[in-house]
């Protein structure tokens, strides 16, 4: 195995791929100082100011003399110059259809949408109903009808710290509506209880519109003011899920159409690795599946800055493009009202692993998206309604991205990551993927699937691909991931909070 790799021709720097020390040898460079796998070395020397490119593409500039066989990081790399020629649609070409019907075993729902799981959840509409959530899903667990149900996985009360200290009619107020609207609809979800507290600014009403929130009306709800408080709003709500259960346990699984998958792509703790193995592996599976008439989310839009270009290219039509900008010019405004900056990414974790500006980890992170063309670009939590590869704003804090694509509908979750994570998003079951074999070895009661074996293995991406799409199919049937067997899935509900909090 080589001691680095040139991801592409322009490139004035090289991947470490193993630990490498002065006096090494790779590619007729010769190694002037330490680096730790996963990070970069000048192949040659790098003036100051003069910019750094991975994967063909700019990632920063210098900001010292380089020698050849040194150490590029964040001591003599900074954030350059991106402006990028984003080319609308320019390069948006249809992935032929794929030869072969596939199927997964899956819960059909009334409206159409298929689930991969069959959960009753307890949704709040605020903070202060949270407990209570807890105590009713708990309570309803230990009952005889429970432990009898076969077809019900289990009881997800979701809780989270919002819904009131909030106006009623701004940006932030929009968002929870849509991501709380968009759990009680997730195809995972084979029934809903609604229990808010009863004075808070996301009144039930309005969380419940003028139509069904189900199209299969398997949904209750209730105030804990209204009902008498505690003890009285726990025993109505093991009532009400009693009868909710009955329902939700006359679902079986039956065979669906792949082109029925909902999948949302996530990376976190990210390393040097992340957009050679796992991020471009997850892009070939991404293909697979669109071309199979599946839909993909890619998200976090802070962790695409920079490569947005590579996303407009692909865009259906310059409108689509044009809304990805959009979101991108909304999240410079942000951040800088908030007196933050798009570079405040990489995380220090990145850092160690090799990565350096948000240039370089955007580049990487893109790669989950494959090739197929950009159909559309959602608002976070809004619900998803093209088939084939779409984009959704979020930030890159994965718990806050992944809850945004569970309430736009997605069904399962992929993420990747080379740090090591362990997180769960009942009512969707999460895939773990790990970049690196070493982190994969040392970590492996949380994670899926390794891709080290990009690197150490002689595997290609397109073999790596095909594993992974297979693995799609597994969970979407039931197979257990290592995030759900460890019971991961209760904390991670966390809706963006946008605006004051009062």
């Amino acid at each position: 195995m080589s001691l680095t790799i040139r991801l592409h021709p322009d490139d004035n720097i090289d991947i470490a791929l193993a630990d490498l020390l002065p006096g090494a040898q790779s590619l007729g460079v010769g190694v002037v100082e330490r680096i730790a796998r996963g990070h970069k070395l000048a192949n040659r020397a790098i003036a100051v100011g003069e910019n750094i490119r991975r994967y063909g593409q700019i990632i920063g500039a210098a900001t010292q003399e380089i020698a050849a066989g040194a150490h590029v990081h964040v001591h003599n790399i900074a954030m350059a110059d991106h402006a990028q020629d984003y080319g609308f649609a320019t390069e948006a070409v249809a992935l032929p259809a794929a030869n072969t019907a596939r199927s997964f075993m899956g819960y059909r729902r009334a409206d159409g949408s298929a689930g991969t799981r069959n959960y009753l959840g307890v949704l709040t509409s605020v903070n202060c109903s949270g407990s209570v959530a807890r105590f009713i899903a708990e309570a309803a667990e230990q009952t005889d009808w429970f432990k009898a149900l076969g077809n019900v996985d289990g009881i997800v009360p979701i809780a989270h710290a919002s819904g009131c200290g909030m106006s009623g009619s701004d940006e932030g107020y929009a968002t929870l509506m849509r991501t709380l609207q968009g759990y009680a609809r997730n195809p995972n979800f084979g029934g809903i209880l609604l229990v808010g507290l009863g004075c808070e600014v996301m009144q039930l009403p309005d969380l419940l519109g003028k139509g069904m929130l189900r199209a299969d009306n398997n949904f209750r709800h209730m105030t804990i003011q209204q009902v008498g408080g505690t003890r009285k709003t726990v025993e109505r709500g093991v009532e009400a899920l009693r009868e909710m259960a009955a329902i939700a346990n006359a679902y079986a699984r039956e065979p669906i159409p792949v082109s029925e998958l909902v999948i949302g792509m996530q990376c976190g703790g990210s390393d040097g690795y992340s957009g050679i193995t796992a991020n471009p592996a997850l892009g070939v599976a991404s293909d697979l599946l669109v071309q199979h008439g599946g839909t993909t989310i890619l998200s976090e839009t802070s962790e695409i800055y920079g490569a947005e270009h590579l996303l407009t290219r692909r865009a259906v039509t310059p409108e689509v493009g044009q809304k990805l900008i959009d979101r991108i010019l909304w999240w410079e405004d942000y951040t800088a009202r908030n007196k933050g900056e798009m570079n405040n990414n990489p995380s220090p974790g990145n850092k160690r692993g090799g990565l350096t500006t948000i240039l370089e980890k955007s580049l990487g992170a893109v790669a989950k998206g494959g090739t197929a063309p950009l159909e559309d670009v959602y608002l976070f939590a809004e619900r998803v309604t093209k088939k084939g590869f779409v984009f959704m704003d979020s930030p890159g804090y994965d718990p806050c991205s992944v809850t945004g694509q569970v309430a736009s509908g997605a069904n399962l979750i992929v993420f990747t990551t080379g740090r090591g994570s362990v997180s769960g998003y009942k009512p969707v079951p999460c895939i773990k993927v790990a970049t690196n074999s070493e982190m994969f070895r040392h970590m492996e009661e949380d994670m899926d699937l390794n891709t080290g074996d990009i690197i150490d293995g002689g595997v290609s991406l397109a073999d790596k691909g095909r594993e992974m799409f297979e693995l799609f199919i597994r969970v979407a049937s039931g197979e257990v991931t290592k995030s759900e067997a460890l019971g991961f899935g209760g904390a991670e509900f966390v809706p963006w909070q946008i605006g004051a909090v009062m």
